[in-house]
């Protein structure tokens, strides 16, 4: 599987082009905005290959992971977004209370206007679940949903409370946000964040995932091998 990576928004989070079958695809983390400069990109993307999003997936709320709503709706009006429910005030219309504390936390208030007001949640990702579950009041042609079946749903909190990762046990692969990084993990000190948390995450991730899972994170570089990580 050839996933297309974009780094996008003010701190360059890897935005995920996953493709599911023909030119159908879904988004992982849209942060393109105005603020950086790159508004748009994911969607000029996607339209440079003629690709049909079916579905917007946040790993979690956290601002840098967010900001590219606001394009991904326009250009895309119907498309769902998802994102676990623990996370869910973190868009939508009162966003601008969750993300202006996190965002005052950091120092970076000059970024508020961008991720207020958000577009909300359509569907909710839930652990256990598939992404065709997960999006049960949606319909879709007969192959993409058994692509989406494929994608399976872990919810690991720590970096923030509904943070989740998506599983491909097939093909090996593991979109893990911001939960796991490369010989790494995520920042607990922000609000939501747990240091315990994170780590029961870490082990649920090594029991359920095989040790040869290639990894694709939220920042840096973009891939690793998971029994290579710790």
């Amino acid at each position: 599987m050839n996933l297309h990576l974009l780094h996008t928004g003010p701190l360059s989070v890897n935005t995920y082009i996953v493709p599911l079958c023909e030119n159908y695809v879904f988004v992982i983390d849209p942060a393109d905005c105005a603020f950086s400069g790159d508004e748009g990109s994911v969607v000029s993307y996607l339209n440079s290959k003629n690709l049909k999003p079916l579905a917007v997936i946040l790993t979690h709320g956290h601002f840098d992971h967010v900001s590219g709503l606001f394009s991904l709706k326009k250009s895309f009006p119907d498309i769902p977004i998802l994102i676990h429910s623990a996370d869910s005030n973190m868009i939508g219309a009162d966003s601008a209370d969750m993300q202006g504390r996190a965002l005052a936390q950091m120092g970076f208030d000059e970024f508020l206007p961008f991720v207020s007001n958000l577009p909300a949640a359509n569907a909710f990702l839930e652990d256990g679940k598939n992404l065709t579950e997960c999006l049960a009041s949606y319909s879709f042609p007969i192959e993409a949903k058994e692509a989406l079946d494929k994608w399976q749903i872990l919810h690991t909190p720590g970096h923030t409370q509904g943070s989740c990762c998506l599983y491909n046990e097939e093909e090996r692969i593991l979109l893990s946000g911001d939960t796991i990084f490369y010989r790494s993990w995520g920042r607990t000190d922000l609000i939501g964040g747990s240091e315990q948390k994170i780590h029961e995450s870490l082990l649920k991730i090594m029991e359920y995932c095989e040790e040869d899972t290639c990894v694709y994170s939220g920042h840096d570089g973009s891939s690793f091998i998971l029994g290579e990580n710790f």
